[in-house]
């Protein structure tokens, strides 16, 4: 028996002995070492590797706060048939189209902020929140920004608090709420990955893009959701992905709600956004734009083109110039630029630092609107019943910028009246006519309705590519 305790002890002081020389003789053995081996395949699962998540916030209170104002929208669409028989006898079919998004619940008595992608081309808008469904009608929209502002009739709705984007941070926490997948209610985490980023995903005519980055999963269905703090307060509007599936890979973009607030409050007053001319275009400066430029500081941005008697031009800037700051706001990229630009109205001052030849300098400049005055507009559509399409004028800025003297745009096609059968697309801007200028909706009306014989129709397509279609009437 004596022998046998003996055995033992002397097996637990060996195992001590051991432990002990193996540390002693091991200086990189650490805890730390074997807990990060241990959960190496959690981590792989669950992206922890980007983000420590002992730090993380809790976001349980986030979501409570913001779930319940994130709607489901479902868009159904009547896709006309194109061809020949259709095209002859005015027969042919249709085919249903229903695509789904998200939407944020913004105003107790039913406005809805939303992608403009998310309800384009759009018969019939169906709102879903809390298993209810409403019909919605689209207040307005701006295709510049990809935002549209939908209400349905309800009142006392769980409208979410709105935050401020100008104050999110480079790595703070953030939720991305919306209905992937048509899965409804869905909360995803990550960061703030960048701002001010310009992916060139906006088709809208003068595109607005400085969006707010972030590696939270979004995917097909979120468009129009919610991105928020971790306070649960809206900073976003989630609109796009950068993946080569269509799904998520881990980059995800929303437009800062500060600029959607913008976009929001001139809907709801005006009917339609008023968007401030600088006159002028500007360019991210790079090494090479800066030898051009003999200049080796890089901060800022150039004017590379110049609107003649536009708003810069009468404020004394030239091309070339480096644009530093607006309103004392530094502006670093064309982005930050373009979103500075964007908190304004036609008519507003603003004060512009820039650089001349590396020499400091600063003037006033006032912003105008799209005719190159400083009133508010209000948006004027001619809708043509007979050739199925609502037309508008091309503005004086965007002529200047295509280098064309007339030109009405086909702003949407309805049905499968003439336009939808001549095969024009959407967005196309007719400038002629058989060489005849066209200049203004009524004219293009007239003269399709009555024109006989062979038929020349010149233009721009939406990208500004120059084309032409040619008929047989």
């Amino acid at each position: 028996m004596n022998n046998s305790i003996k055995i033992v002890a002397l097996g637990i002081v060996g195992g001590v002995i051991g432990a002990s020389a193996f540390q002693f003789f091991s200086p990189n053995f650490n805890r730390d070492q074997v807990w990060v081996q241990n959960t190496q395949p959690f981590d792989n699962v669950s992206n922890a590797s980007h983000h420590n998540i002992s730090n993380s916030p809790n976001f349980v209170d986030a979501s409570k706060l913001s779930t319940p104002s994130v709607v489901f929208i479902k868009n159904t669409s009547q896709q006309e048939t194109n061809d020949m028989f259709s095209w002859f006898f005015g027969g042919g079919g249709s085919q249903t189209q229903v695509s789904t998004g998200s939407g944020v619940i913004i105003n107790k008595n039913g406005y809805i902020l939303t992608n403009n992608h998310v309800i384009d081309q759009s018969e019939q808008i169906e709102v879903i929140h809390e298993k209810k469904s409403y019909i919605a009608k689209v207040v307005g929209t701006d295709p510049s920004t990809d935002l549209a502002v939908l209400k349905i009739d309800a009142d006392n709705l769980p409208a979410i608090k709105v935050g401020n984007s100008k104050q999110v941070q480079v790595g703070e926490w953030v939720l991305a709420v919306g209905n992937p997948f048509n899965l409804n209610s869905t909360v995803t985490a990550g960061i703030v990955s960048a701002k001010g980023r310009d992916i060139n995903v906006v088709s809208g005519r003068f595109p607005l893009e400085s969006f707010i980055q972030t590696d939270a999963a979004i995917n097909p269905g979120n468009s129009g959701g919610a991105l928020v703090n971790s306070s649960g307060e809206l900073i976003g509007i989630n609109t796009a992905i950068l993946s080569h599936t269509g799904s998520y890979a881990g980059y995800g973009f929303a437009v800062p709600i500060d600029i959607a607030m913008k976009v929001v409050k001139d809907i709801l007053e005006l009917g339609e956004v008023q968007k401030g001319f600088f006159g002028a275009e500007v360019s991210n400066l790079n090494t090479q734009l800066g030898n051009k430029l003999h200049t080796s500081d890089l901060q800022g941005v150039a004017i590379t083109f110049l609107a003649p008697d536009g708003a810069a031009q009468k404020a004394g800037l030239q091309k070339g110039d480096i644009i530093t700051s607006i309103d004392d706001v530094k502006v670093d990229s064309k982005a930050e630029f373009d979103e500075q630009i964007s908190y304004y109205r036609p008519g507003n001052k603003i004060s512009v630092k820039y650089r001349r030849e590396d020499k400091p300098a600063e003037t006033t400049l006032m912003l105008t609107n799209r005719e190159g005055t400083t009133s508010l507009l209000k948006k004027e559509v001619y809708t043509s019943q007979a050739l199925g399409a609502d037309l508008e004028l091309v503005s004086k800025v965007e002529k200047q910028k295509l280098g064309i003297e007339s030109g009405v745009r086909i702003a949407k096609i309805k049905g499968n009246g003439l336009i939808r059968r001549m095969g024009i697309s959407e967005g196309f801007i007719i400038t002629s006519i058989n060489n005849y200028a066209i200049t203004k909706p009524e004219e293009l009306n007239n003269i399709l309705e009555k024109v006989k014989g062979r038929v020349v129709i010149e233009g721009l397509s939406a990208g500004g590519q120059r084309g032409y279609y040619s008929f047989l009437f």
